[in-house]
């Protein structure tokens, strides 16, 4: 009898040393959803009492609030101790204005639950005090162009160039869709940022880090020096943006410079990331891309030649109304809506959006801040008419400069799509900058249509003598693209005052890359003129001249 009861006594010390209390319990897994940002099981573990006096909402609130203030994203505990009725719960709390926060938070618990107050959100908080911020941002730090000049320094973001206010861009107030995001950084809402340009694209880097102190009622928890940023080299080169800035001059629109094997912008000017417009017939890149993957086309089939397509009962006319076709090759140089709005269709919707995405539309661009090419889902496009007028790119197709740049530069590099930056460091660091696009023999055959394009069909004023300029025009339709058609029976039908173009009818393009070739161009072009006439009367000349310059720049 000594022995079984020795052995109970022996059993009822190792249960009894195993056994938490239940107070002990609560602040543990409140600890631990702490640290996982589960504020709903952090909520459970609290008093009833407290559960029925303090919304869930609030409570969350009041400690997300915290880690805004103290411009942190996330909370470390280690194991909680006891003292006394409560239990001390170490905290570290990275943030980055403050560097890491730590200390303690007394969870007061019993087998009811966590007894909560305001002071639980932050470790350092006393009874009845709230968490506050002072902060300062440091000088903005500098950007570089690709040969290091500077663009833009100090206050003044002053520059010796004269070219940098056309790239920088400008600084405002913060603007309503960023405020949390930049609030969460340490941002004051009075700072003033990047919101176009260059200080847009890279504005959370040339922030800084920002300073100050973080305050607990009337104490200074934590105090750190702001910090400014490295200076940013960029992919800018000079004398490419000297070249697109004089091609743009006056006019409405957008010119972009890539430099395709590394992704670099080498150059922009006016809304080449921003302005959303129809791309005419530089989207034929792309259908014609699609039709010779899906086997619907080749280059020895030929069309035949004719003024207009008819689809659904409507005219799809060729551009001042001229009879076109022959074979492919003929049918892309002279872009004719005739062949390929019909192509669009014989391949249909479902490819053609693939096609299209492949080269990355519907997608965000590599670029912060740039707009989004699109076309709509396969489903939504609708019927034939819409389908071959998108196959043109007309009906809801909408793309920016940029995109059809990239389009380009994807065709030169044999059907590898390039992903752009703006940051110099990046762009020659990165071990594969490509994707998939389209296949090799696709692309060689995409590139013999391109060159027809400059050699002798719309493009012929982008040409270089000794180079091999691989382009597409577009004439995207704002309105009407002619005022009468003549008839070819009786020509007086059509006065011919009557048959002049309204250059303001017409969105002008050019995308284009040299040298062609090698699957190695040097650089690629994309240029949008917003009612600016015939693609290959005003956008491939001022490509040319942009092609030049790049040419120079990247041998």
């Amino acid at each position: 009898m000594l022995a079984v009861c020795g052995f109970a006594f022996v059993v009822g010390l190792v249960v009894g040393a195993r056994h938490k209390p239940a107070g002990q319990e609560h602040v543990e897994r409140f600890a631990a959803a702490w640290e996982r940002g589960d504020y709903a099981a952090m909520y459970s573990e609290l008093t009833a009492d407290d559960r029925d006096h303090l919304p869930r909402a609030r409570f969350t609130a009041a400690y997300q609030d915290a880690l805004r203030t103290a411009t942190a994203a996330k909370v470390d505990t280690a194991k909680p101790r006891k003292d006394g009725d409560a239990y001390r719960v170490p905290v570290r709390i990275p943030t980055r204005a403050f560097g890491t926060v730590a200390g303690e938070v007394v969870l007061p618990a019993t087998a009811d639950g966590i007894d909560w107050s305001r002071a639980l959100v932050f470790p350092g908080l006393a009874a009845g005090e709230r968490l506050r911020r002072v902060t300062k941002m440091p000088a903005r730090a500098t950007l570089l162009a690709r040969d290091r000049t500077v663009l833009a320094k100090g206050d003044d973001r002053s520059s010796p160039s004269l070219l940098a206010p056309q790239v920088v861009g400008q600084l405002g107030p913060i603007p309503p869709e960023r405020r949390e995001e930049l609030a969460a950084l340490g941002v004051p809402a009075d700072a003033e940022v990047g919101v176009s340009g260059l200080e847009r694209i890279f504005d959370e880097r040339l922030l800084g880090r920002p300073g100050g102190e973080l305050v607990a009622g009337a104490r200074v928890l934590k105090r750190t020096s702001p910090h400014q940023a490295p200076a940013v080299r960029t992919t800018i080169s000079l004398p490419v943006e000297q070249a697109a800035v004089t091609a743009l001059g006056a006019r409405l629109g957008g010119v972009v410079a890539l430099q395709p094997r590394t992704g670099e912008v080498l150059a922009f000017a006016g809304i080449a990331f921003s302005g959303l417009q129809p791309p005419g017939s530089t989207f034929k890149m792309i259908t014609t891309t699609g039709a010779l993957e899906a086997g619907v086309t080749n280059p020895q089939k030929t069309y035949p030649v004719q003024q207009k397509a008819v689809l659904e009962g409507v005219d799809l006319e060729n551009a001042n109304g001229e009879y076109c076709g022959g074979s492919l090759v003929v049918s892309f140089a002279k872009s004719c809506n005739s062949v390929f709005a019909p192509l669009g269709v014989q391949l249909g919707a479902k490819r053609l959006v693939a096609a299209a995405e492949s080269y990355g539309f519907n997608a965000p661009p590599d670029i912060a801040g740039a707009a989004e090419s699109t076309i709509p889902p396969a489903d939504q496009i609708g019927d034939d008419l819409a389908v071959g007028s998108s196959a043109i790119g007309q009906g809801r197709v909408q793309a920016t400069a940029l995109q059809m740049a990239t389009v380009a530069a994807a065709i030169g590099l044999r059907g590898r799509r390039p992903h752009l930056s703006l940051d110099y460091d990046a762009a020659h660091s990165r071990a594969a900058n490509t994707e998939r696009a389209t296949s090799t023999k696709v692309a060689r055959t995409m590139e013999r249509l391109m060159l027809a394009v400059v050699r002798g069909g719309t493009g012929t004023r982008a040409a270089i003598p000794g180079v091999l300029v691989a382009g597409k025009t577009g004439t995207a339709e704002l309105r009407t693209t002619t005022k009468c058609v003549p008839d070819p029976e009786n020509p007086e039908s059509c006065p011919p005052e009557d048959q002049a173009n309204d250059p303001t009818d017409t969105d002008a393009w050019f995308a284009a890359y040299a040298p062609a070739g090698k699957g190695r161009p040097h650089v690629a072009v994309g240029v949008l003129l917003v009612a600016s006439g015939a693609g290959g009367d005003t956008a491939a000349p001022a490509a040319r001249d942009v092609l030049l310059a790049g040419l120079k720049a990247t041998r």
